[in-house]
């Protein structure tokens, strides 16, 4: 068993450019692109970046998120709560049961590792 794997870069594979699941957009026309680097050997854990143009989205998450933001602003609104902005160099988790939008004023690229429920 493997306890160590390098990640490739993004050259290294073709990005999705489907919406996530969960995903509506509801302002501008943002695109998004996914490249996901690996997946653990029981699929639980999936690692990767994503990048998205500005737009809005509103989101609904089934699974916990650790992000690190490397470029772009967004500002992250719960549903019914506050929001919290986010720039290049934050790192945040977004939980589970999250619903709200996701407002990308500047195009974004993330790094994430997302928890598969």
């Amino acid at each position: 068993m493997q306890s160590v794997t390098k990640l490739g870069g993004l050259d290294d594979s073709t990005p999705d450019t489907n919406d996530l699941d969960g995903w509506v957009v509801r302002a501008g026309s943002p695109a998004m692109k996914t490249w996901v680097l690996h997946t653990n050997a029981d699929g639980t854990m999936v690692s990767g970046y994503w990048e998205c143009t500005p737009g809005t989205y509103h989101a609904t998450y089934k699974a916990y998120e650790f992000v690190h933001l490397i470029e772009g602003r967004i500002v992250i609104t719960p549903d019914g709560g506050t929001p919290v902005t986010v720039q290049a160099g934050d790192a945040f988790v977004i939980e589970a049961d999250f619903k709200g939008t996701w407002k990308i004023e500047e195009t974004v690229r993330k790094h994430f590792d997302f928890k598969v429920s």
